[in-house]
């Protein structure tokens, strides 16, 4: 029997710095996956740095592996967003499961099993990776701590969201839950996740939320302001009737 396809997908954005290191040791953690078939897919969307320029090179050398089960590939959009790399990235694969994680590989890479078994053996249809979990494991400032907990009560009685955290950079996704759900995610950026659950459980797929060993980017790009107010545009947005 063939073993499944499984997609992972690095979306990045100017990340020159750490995209050959994460990308290599992410293709040499796979190759030892052996109960599926990999494809690591590097999502570069609007970088005007070297990342592009780099993720071209792996492409070409396959992550320096020789492996059979693992293939890197590379694609590239001029407008930066999370949210639309990882739309054009899943669209494009022909992966049974969809899954993605940040590029700094934040989550401890030994979660990757518990993530695909929710939905291989689990039956979901979507596979979330939760810091707020109690059996979870995370590393982080207070700031960060107090804004993620802070989102999560604000999805949770603003749109009726079950998941705890709904902006871990750690989830999958069956692919036919995919094709239905990916057409209607209007955002393109940060919000991209947490709309994409919403409508998720609004058309009864199930989600499960899985504990994750985290640890926090001290060199995250993220700009929190902006990206804060955005969420909160997003979620206004979703309370909204439709019409």
């Amino acid at each position: 029997m063939t073993p499944p396809l499984v997609n992972v997908t690095l979306p990045v954005c100017n990340e020159e710095a750490q995209l050959a290191e994460s990308a290599h040791g992410l293709a040499i953690h796979l190759a030892s996956q052996t109960a599926c078939r990999w494809e690591i897919l590097v999502a570069d969307n609007g970088s005007t740095d070297r990342t592009w320029t780099i993720a071209q090179t792996l492409a070409w050398e396959g992550a320096g592996m020789n492996s059979t089960m693992v293939n890197l590939r590379a694609m590239h959009l001029d407008v930066a967003g999370r949210g639309g790399a990882l739309k054009a990235a899943w669209q494009s694969s022909k992966a049974e499961i969809l899954s993605y994680m940040d590029v700094d590989l934040s989550t401890d890479l030994k979660c990757l099993p518990t993530l695909l078994a929710a939905i291989t053996e689990q039956g979901a249809d979507l596979a979330v990776g939760s810091r707020l979990l109690p059996d979870s494991e995370t590393t982080r400032g207070w700031k960060r701590e107090v804004l993620s907990r802070g989102y999560s009560w604000l999805i949770r009685r603003a749109l009726g969201l079950r998941v705890r955290d709904a902006q871990c950079g750690f989830k999958a996704i069956r692919r036919e839950a995919a094709q239905v759900l990916l057409p209607q995610v209007q955002d393109n950026g940060w919000f991209f996740d947490t709309e994409l659950l919403v409508l998720a459980q609004r058309a009864g797929y199930r989600v499960t939320e899985v504990p994750v060993h985290w640890v926090d980017d001290p060199g995250s790009t993220v700009k929190l302001l902006p990206t804060i107010w955005r969420d909160v545009c997003g979620v206004w947005r979703l309370r909204r009737p439709a019409g």
